[in-house]
């Protein structure tokens, strides 16, 4: 059998690509949400840490 079979076999399993999905579009619209109204300065401050050697 191949394993295509087993899975088709499982009662319940297309329920399993679903939630997969949706995490992935929750997840993905909370870290743009993050990006579009996060603070610039922190941002900025960020995106220096691997060029200043100050802090």
């Amino acid at each position: 059998m191949k394993f295509r079979n087993y899975l088709e076999a499982i009662t319940g399993i297309g329920i399993y690509p679903l939630i997969s999905l949706i995490l992935f579009v929750a997840f993905f619209g909370l870290v743009t949400l993050y990006v579009i109204k996060g603070n610039k300065k922190h941002f900025e401050k960020l995106s220096n840490l691997p060029i200043n050697d100050k802090n």
